[in-house]
């Protein structure tokens, strides 16, 4: 069983489909394909609450990591729409002081004990709490023997450098964005978005000094349509690009976290490194096909495991 530590929102105005924050995606997908996670997370005992526990029951998760506050709210990302002269334009806005935010220590680090686990996923927005940082402390002290997987995640003002950088040296195995990656270059190697651009060598260099600076074992780059690049500690560089395009594309919210689950399902079920890597790209692709960060019609599961079935490696 992994364990999955972090946030549940719920984006105002919206129905189940609005559900969500990267932890939550990420548990629900592994849940589908029957390896449900320990979701470590806190909700408020509210409206929104009641649907996510509504979620829990659909996908079969266990609720031992699920706490309620009786004081905060359920995390909530507010939709701002600024009216112009042709159309509208909207920005979701996370909002401060949230049950995730409060995450408590002692009742994470009990929900993780006696527990059979081989890595523990994290992101940074749920550290933007002094309570929940202590909180995912206990979870991975809990969690010794278990890897660290970083998804990093990053939303603008939710996570300064300090935090970054511990939950770097935390972890095990990274995965980022392009656009995370270039935040990192630009705190670690002071280099700027606007300076002359990398050629690839470079590009790899700084992948691999990252590693070398925080002692990773893995640094995965995805690359959105185009793909994703695993740099493994042993020098060994895998770049996937061969991708069917979906057909058409929805919006691209929670691609990286069905990247993220197919990639820890893969680790989970022996998949070799170059079928995970394929599978969980062209799973991310499908998912932006989709309306939400999650299929609300479990069917959409089934034709996945079948395919990969048929493909000779088992995916359940």
């Amino acid at each position: 069983m992994a364990i999955v530590f972090g946030e549940v929102l719920v984006e105002d105005g919206t129905d189940a489909s609005g559900l969500g924050g990267a932890p939550f995606n990420l548990a629900r997908h592994l849940a589908a394909f029957m390896a449900p996670p320990l979701l470590i997370t806190r909700i408020g005992d509210d409206r929104n609450g009641a649907a996510v526990r509504a979620e829990f029951e659909r996908f079969v998760m266990p609720e031992t990591g699920l706490q309620v506050d009786t004081m905060e709210e359920t995390g909530r990302v507010a939709v701002e729409r600024t009216a112009a002269r042709v159309g509208s334009s909207a920005r979701s806005v996370l909002l401060p002081r949230q049950a995730y935010d409060f995450i408590d220590p002692e009742a994470a680090a009990a929900a993780v004990a006696g527990t059979n686990t081989d890595i523990v996923y994290f992101g940074t927005l749920a550290q933007r709490g002094e309570r929940s940082r202590q909180a995912l402390a206990a979870v991975l002290a809990a969690a010794p023997q278990a890897k660290r997987f970083l998804d990093l995640n990053l939303f603008q003002g939710q996570a300064d450098e300090a935090i970054v950088g511990a939950a770097l040296q935390a972890a095990d195995i990274v995965k980022v964005n392009e656009e995370e990656l270039q935040a990192l270059f630009h705190w670690y190697f002071q280099i700027a978005p606007d300076d002359t651009p990398m050629s690839t060598e470079e590009v790899h260099a700084a992948c691999r000094a990252m590693m070398d600076r925080f002692a990773l074992e893995a640094l995965i780059v995805t690359l959105g349509h185009r793909g994703s690049v695993w740099f493994g500690s042993d020098g060994s560089l895998v770049a996937n690009r061969d991708n069917p395009v979906p057909p058409y594309v929805i919006d691209t919210v929670g691609a990286g976290d069905a990247f993220s689950a197919i990639f820890l399902l893969g680790r989970a079920r022996g998949w070799p490194l170059e079928l995970t890597l394929a599978r969980a790209n062209e799973f991310a692709g499908a998912i932006c096909a989709v309306t939400g960060a999650v299929p609300q019609d479990m069917g959409f599961y089934d034709k996945w495991a079948r395919r990969w079935l048929a493909g000779g490696v088992s995916a359940v």
